[in-house]
């Protein structure tokens, strides 16, 4: 360790020193210099203390610098350097760790944000054609409502022109039925006559009374696609036979006793009862009867159709 003379460097003795000095240089300027001489010695004795001055300012620090230097072990400096930058670093990892929970927050904040964009966008494509169709439908009924207000100024008309053309095919049907084949003949006359006495009635509108001769036409159009059996009495050589009827659409009508001894056809052109042949057409009438009670499965049959009146033979 080394051994530093404080005493030697202590700013009292120097002071001390540097007066005497400045003293003596001053007494000898007044006994051999002329005034000026003097005036330029006083100025640079006075430059010369102001620099003495800064010097002995600085030794203290000088030598407070040289004992810490002397003292202190490098060791713990090191030490010290090391605590120092350990905490920096410290700092520094808990300031990344922060920002990086922020930036996750932010990531997940922009998912969620995402998500929600996605969402109201799809809810926006769905309102869309939502709209749409409802715009459609808007102009449909627009449509509608004026195709309505056209039929309720001429319901008056409508209403004059329903009844004729009601009572025309009213009029029409029955004189069908009369040329029709011969089945349920009473049902079908009693169930006309009955529109027939609605139309006169004041309860029903003019629509209504329409509605009932329509259904009229519909009752009679499936006939022609329905097959039905029934049991009934036919009237044969003034004798009267029970037995079962059958319908097929209106291609055939006919009758079969109940011991199949018996089996007859309608003949549309001469709108009688025509007996067949029972070794050609009994056994497939009676086929045709079980089909009709839905007793056997639908199956090819025999049976014997009329020509229509004004047909022609083919050349």
């Amino acid at each position: 360790m080394k051994e530093i003379d404080l005493y030697a460097m202590a700013p009292e003795c120097r002071a001390g020193e540097i007066d005497h000095k400045v003293k003596q240089h001053y007494v000898m300027g007044r006994s051999g210099s002329s005034t000026i001489d003097s005036e330029r010695s006083i100025s640079s004795v006075n430059i010369l203390i102001s620099r003495m001055m800064v010097f002995l300012a600085l030794v203290p620090t000088v030598v407070l610098m040289l004992v810490l230097t002397t003292f202190i072990d490098p060791a713990e400096v090191e030490a010290a350097e090391l605590d120092t930058l350990l905490k920096a670093g410290a700092d520094k990892t808990a300031a990344a760790q922060a920002a990086q929970r922020r930036i996750d927050q932010t990531a997940e904040q922009t998912d969620d944000l995402l998500r929600q964009f996605q969402l109201v966008n799809k809810q926006i494509e769905g309102l869309q054609v939502y709209n749409a169709q409802l715009a459609r439908q808007v102009e449909n009924q627009r449509r509608t409502v004026t195709e309505i207000k056209q039929s309720i100024q001429n319901a008056a008309l409508m209403e004059r022109q329903i009844t004729p053309l009601s009572l025309t095919m009213l009029n029409a049907l029955e004189q069908f039925l009369g040329l029709d084949l011969p089945f349920r003949t009473q049902e079908r006359q009693l169930s006309i006559e009955q529109v027939r006495k609605n139309m006169d009635s004041p309860r029903f509108s003019a629509a209504e009374k329409f509605r009932q001769v329509l259904e009229l036409y519909d009752i009679e159009s499936e006939y022609g696609i329905t097959i039905e059996q029934f049991d009934g009495v036919l009237e044969v050589d003034g004798q009267e036979r029970q037995g079962t009827f059958l319908r097929i659409g209106r291609v055939a009508f006919l009758y079969q006793s109940g011991d199949q001894a018996l089996t007859e056809v309608w003949n549309k052109t001469t709108h009688q009862w025509q007996a067949l042949p029972a070794r050609d057409y009994r056994r497939a009438v009676a086929d045709a009867i079980r089909m009709a009670k839905k007793q056997a499965p639908l199956d090819m049959i025999k049976l014997p159709v009329s020509a229509p009146a004004n047909s022609e033979p083919a050349s």
